[in-house]
């Protein structure tokens, strides 16, 4: 009898330690991520703009991200609209199409930091953990720096 108790109770304590993370699927796609950036928060602002490029090897979908440097991490699209650039959250989250690089940009797809916790500075570095809806998460460092100029930014300029 006390076996079972001992055992049982390892059992439970097993489960408890569980970090709540699923284990990807047998085959499911991997996402690589290249050129993490994150805009310097602007001054008396708690929000930034993140980009990099995700490409999957499977049809996938990121569907949330973290980070420990803001209370809110949300996917949003940028688009223009009646002649202005207007932005939402993409709530069904960001579809990855297999092998193709989804770019997120400045004027485009990108990640918004909400209640940044520290003002970001250039040379800082913000944690981003990225969940998709079959690949495992991903954790990336991004660089704080400001990006190079995109189209939109130059049409803004003019």
């Amino acid at each position: 009898m006390n076996r079972a108790l001992i055992s049982a109770a390892a059992l439970l304590l097993l489960a408890a330690c569980n970090s709540g993370e699923r284990a990807p699927e047998p085959g499911a796609p991997t996402v690589t991520v290249a050129d993490a950036l994150c805009r310097p928060t602007p001054r008396g602002r708690q929000t930034t703009g993140c980009y990099m490029t995700l490409t999957a090897s499977g049809p996938d979908r990121l569907i949330s991200v973290e980070s420990p440097e803001a209370n809110i991490v949300q996917i949003h699209e940028s688009r223009m609209e009646s002649n202005m650039m207007m932005m939402q959250q993409l709530r069904d989250g960001l579809p990855l199409a297999a092998g193709q690089a989804a770019v997120l940009a400045p004027g485009g797809n990108h990640l918004m930091l909400l209640g940044v916790k520290e003002p970001l500075a250039a040379g800082d570095t913000v944690t981003l953990k990225l969940t998709f809806e079959t690949a495992a998460p991903v954790e990336v460092t991004a660089a704080v720096a400001q990006p190079a100029a995109s189209e939109y930014d130059q049409a803004a300029a003019h």
